[in-house]
């Protein structure tokens, strides 16, 4: 195993650590409506799974441009690798 693959392995269990934590969130979210919990607090915690998710994207996002873009640039495929980022940016402004 080369140091690129212990960098991806500690990525992804970071990753996947924090979508544990976002599906406590929604579970907690789940049983707060079950329970007729006061809007205001139920949206107060939408608001923070919605930042942790945003936080999951940024990581994402983050490992695919130290990782992929750099790995197609190197192989001339900068259209693709372009096209990718504006597409995930389009994304993110809707």
């Amino acid at each position: 195993m080369g140091v690129y693959d212990g960098q991806m392995n500690r990525a992804k269990e970071k990753l996947l650590r924090r979508l544990n934590i976002v599906e406590g969130q929604i579970r907690g979210l789940m049983e707060m409506v079950k329970k007729d919990t006061y809007c205001i607090n139920i949206i107060t915690q939408t608001s923070a799974a919605k930042q942790a998710i945003s936080g999951i994207e940024d990581m994402l996002m983050q490992n695919h441009l130290s990782t992929c873009v750099v790995h197609q640039m190197k192989r001339g495929k900068e259209t693709k690798a372009i096209g990718e980022i504006l597409k995930v940016y389009r994304l993110k402004r809707k």
